[in-house]
C-alpha cells in the first residue's frame, strides 16, 4: 500500500509540473494571440489527475513530450541554415596605429561601423575582410565563396580590390579601407536580407489551425458525457482519447519526410513551414541570367569605336573585368585570354553591383557595363542592336565611348518546360525580374514563355518589385549574390546553388544542387505531396479520435485503456505521415530522359522514367 501510494504521489508530481510548464509556455501564447492544442492536453492531464487515473496521466505526458521533441527538431533544423549569412557579418576591425611601419604596427580594435576611408586594416589569416578595399600587402591568397561561389582560393597583389565578405587565406595582409561598412557589398546585402527576413509574415504552425474546433468538440463530448452519466470519471476517460498527439506529430513526421525526400531529390528545404509554403504557391518569379538561362554566356562578337582596334579594346575591357564578379565578366576575360591578349592589373578599380566595374588600366580610366552606366563618363553611348538572346557590355576609355562586346546566354533547355508546368498547376502569376536591359530580357521571357518582364532592375528594386507581387505565396527562383535579398524577401526563395554564390544559398529557403530547373519543379511537388500526406494524417487522426471519443462516451473505454488505444492513432498517423518518403521524382516536369540529362540530371537506373516514347 505504501509503495502504490509513493508511486501516485510520484505521478501527481510529475505530471503536475508538466502541467505547470505547459501553462507557462500557453499563457505566453494566448498574451500574443495564439491559440494551440496544449488547451485540450492540460485538461487532459487535469481530468486524469482530478479522478485519480496517475497511469493514464502519465501515458499522455509521454505522447506530448514526444511530440514536442519532434517538432523542436525541425525548427532547430529550419533556423540553423537560415541564419548563415547573417552570423558571418563581420563585426570588428583591426586598424593599423602606425601604417608605415609594417614591421611593428600596433592596432586597435574598432566596430566595423567606425572604420574610415582610406584606413589601413589588418586582417589575420582564416578572418573576413570587413570593407571593401584595397591590397596594400605585396599579395595575399582570398576564399571569395561567400561572394561568387567559387571553391578555390583566388591570389590578389598589391592594389588588387578586394570585397568585404571575403575570407583571408594564411597570412596575414593590410588592406587600405575604399568604402564604409554601410557603403560596402557583403553588408548591403547583409542589410537587405535582414530588412526582409524581418518583414516576411510568420508561418502559423498546421496543427494549431484545427485547435480551436477540435477542442470544442471534445470538451462538448466529455462534459456531455459526465453529465448524462454524472460521472467524473467519464470526462476523463473520453479526454483522454481527444489528447492533440496525432496533430502534433503527423505534420512533423510529414514535412521531415519531405524534407528527406527533397533531399535525395538535390534539392535542399530549409524547414517544414517551406514545404506548406510550396504546396500552396501561387506566383512565381524568375532571375534570368544563370537561372532561366545556362549563366555560360559566350563572347560572339567584339564591335570597337573608331580609333580601337579588337585585340586592344578586348584586352582593356577584360583587364577591367577581372574586377568584377558578374558573370559576364568571366566570359570576357576567357575570350581574352583565349586569343593570346595579357591582361594587366588595375591601379584603382570600383565596382557597381549589377550596373558595372570602372578601373585605371595603364593610366587609363576603362569603364565597363550597362549602357547607363557608362553613358555617365561617356554621354554618347548609344544602345547597339542586339538579336533574340544577346546581350551587350558596353566599354568607355578615357570618358569616351570606345564599343560593346556582344554575348549570347542561351534559354535553358527545361526553362520552357518549367514555366508551362507552373501555370497548369495553379501558378498563376509568373514573372521574370532582372538586371539585364529591356530587349534581353524580352527575347529570353519570349523563348521560355513569360509574359510579365521586369527589368533593369537593382537588387533593392526586385525586393520592391516582389513586395508588391499578387497572388501569395511567392516564389522567387534566382542564382547569384545580387538575388539575396528578394530570395529572402519573397515567401518563398529558391538559390541555384550549384553554381551561384554562397550568399543566395544562405538567404534562400530552398536551394537546388543540381543544376537543373527542373528541379524547382519537383520541390512544388514534393510540397504538395507532403502537405497532402500531412493534412490527410491529421484527418485520419481527428477522425479516429473523435470515433473513439464517441465510444468512450458510453463508459465502454476505461482511461488506462484509452490513453493505450490513443498510442495506436498515433502509430496509425505516423505510419501514413511516412508516405511523405515517397512521391513525386524527377519525372514530374515531363521532360524526357535525354532532355533531362541535358538539362544537366543524372538519371538514376531504377528512375521509371527513364522509358519514353
Amino acid at each position: 500500500m505504501g509503495s502504490e501510494d509513493t508511486a501516485r504521489w510520484s505521478a501527481t508530481v510529475w505530471v503536475a509540473a508538466f502541467i505547470t510548464w505547459t501553462l507557462v509556455g500557453m499563457v505566453g501564447d494566448v498574451l500574443a494571440g495564439h491559440v494551440g492544442l496544449d488547451v485540450l492536453a492540460v485538461v487532459a492531464m487535469v481530468a486524469t489527475l482530478a479522478v485519480g487515473e496517475y497511469i493514464a496521466s502519465l501515458i499522455v505526458v509521454l505522447m506530448l513530450s514526444g511530440g514536442e521533441a519532434l517538432e523542436q527538431y525541425a525548427t532547430r533544423r529550419a533556423k540553423r541554415d537560415l541564419t548563415t549569412l547573417l552570423d558571418r557579418s563581420p563585426r570588428l576591425a583591426h586598424v593599423l596605429t602606425r601604417p608605415d611601419d609594417a614591421g611593428s604596427a600596433e592596432t586597435r580594435d574598432v566596430a566595423v561601423a567606425d572604420v574610415r576611408v582610406g584606413d589601413i586594416l589588418l586582417i589575420r589569416p582564416s578572418e573576413i575582410i570587413p570593407v571593401d578595399g584595397v591590397l596594400v600587402s605585396s599579395a595575399g591568397t582570398f576564399d571569395e565563396s561567400s561572394l561568387t561561389g567559387e571553391s578555390l582560393p583566388v591570389s590578389r597583389v598589391s592594389g588588387d580590390h578586394v570585397l568585404s565578405g571575403v575570407v583571408n587565406g594564411t597570412g596575414a595582409v593590410r588592406v587600405r579601407a575604399e568604402r564604409t561598412s554601410d557603403r560596402s557589398q557583403y553588408q548591403q546585402i547583409v542589410a537587405l536580407v535582414e530588412s526582409a527576413q524581418a518583414s516576411r509574415a510568420p508561418v502559423v504552425r498546421l496543427a494549431d489551425r484545427f485547435a480551436v474546433p477540435f477542442t470544442a468538440v471534445a470538451l462538448v463530448l466529455a462534459g456531455g458525457a459526465w453529465i448524462v452519466s454524472g460521472l467524473p470519471e467519464r470526462f476523463a476517460e473520453v479526454l483522454v482519447l481527444a489528447t492533440p498527439c496525432p496533430l502534433l506529430i503527423a505534420a512533423p513526421v510529414a514535412f521531415l519526410g519531405g524534407l528527406s525526400r527533397s533531399a535525395k531529390a538535390g534539392v535542399i528545404l530549409k524547414g517544414g513551414g517551406v514545404i506548406e509554403q510550396l504546396a500552396r504557391v501561387r506566383s512565381a518569379a524568375f532571375d534570368k541570367t544563370g537561372t532561366l538561362t545556362q549563366g555560360r554566356p559566350r563572347l560572339t562578337e567584339v564591335r570597337p569605336a573608331s580609333p580601337f582596334d579588337a585585340d586592344e579594346f578586348l584586352r582593356l575591357a577584360a583587364s577591367a573585368e577581372q574586377y568584377s564578379t558578374h558573370v559576364f565578366a568571366d566570359t570576357i576575360r576567357r575570350a581574352a585570354t583565349e586569343r593570346g591578349l595579357t591582361l594587366r592589373a588595375a591601379e584603382h578599380a570600383d565596382e557597381v553591383a549589377t550596373l558595372g566595374v570602372s578601373a585605371v588600366i595603364d593610366g587609363r580610366e576603362v569603364v565597363v557595363g550597362k549602357p547607363g552606366y557608362v553613358a555617365e563618363v561617356a554621354p554618347e553611348t548609344m544602345p547597339i542592336t542586339l538579336h533574340g538572346g544577346e546581350a551587350a557590355a558596353y566599354v568607355a576609355v578615357d570618358g569616351r565611348f570606345a564599343g560593346a562586346l556582344v554575348l549570347a546566354d542561351p534559354a535553358r533547355l527545361e526553362s520552357a518546360q518549367v514555366v508551362r508546368w507552373l501555370r497548369d498547376h495553379g501558378v498563376e502569376n509568373i514573372v521574370m525580374l532582372t538586371g539585364d536591359g529591356p530587349s534581353t530580357a524580352a527575347a529570353i521571357a519570349d523563348q521560355v514563355g513569360i509574359d510579365v518582364v521586369r527589368s533593369d532592375l537593382l537588387p533593392a528594386q526586385k525586393v520592391e518589385y516582389a513586395a508588391r507581387m499578387v497572388p501569395r505565396p511567392l516564389m522567387m527562383v534566382g542564382d547569384g549574390i545580387n538575388d539575396a535579398p528578394v530570395l529572402a524577401a519573397a515567401d518563398i526563395g529558391v538559390a541555384m546553388g550549384a553554381r551561384g554564390a554562397t550568399a543566395a544559398g544562405d538567404a534562400a529557403d530552398v536551394v537546388v544542387l543540381v543544376d537543373s530547373l527542373t528541379k524547382v519543379v519537383e520541390a512544388v511537388a514534393i510540397g504538395r505531396h507532403t502537405l497532402r500526406v500531412a493534412m490527410t494524417a491529421i484527418w485520419i487522426g481527428i477522425g479516429l479520435s473523435t470515433a473513439l471519443m464517441i465510444i468512450a462516451t458510453s463508459g465502454a473505454i476505461p482511461a488506462v485503456a484509452g490513453a493505450l488505444i490513443q498510442e495506436l492513432v498515433d502509430v496509425a498517423t505516423i505510419l501514413y505521415s511516412l508516405r511523405a518518403l515517397g512521391g513525386p521524382g524527377a519525372r514530374t516536369v515531363g521532360l524526357s530522359t535525354r532532355e533531362r540529362v541535358a538539362a544537366g540530371e543524372t538519371i538514376d537506373a531504377g528512375d521509371p522514367s527513364r522509358t519514353t516514347r
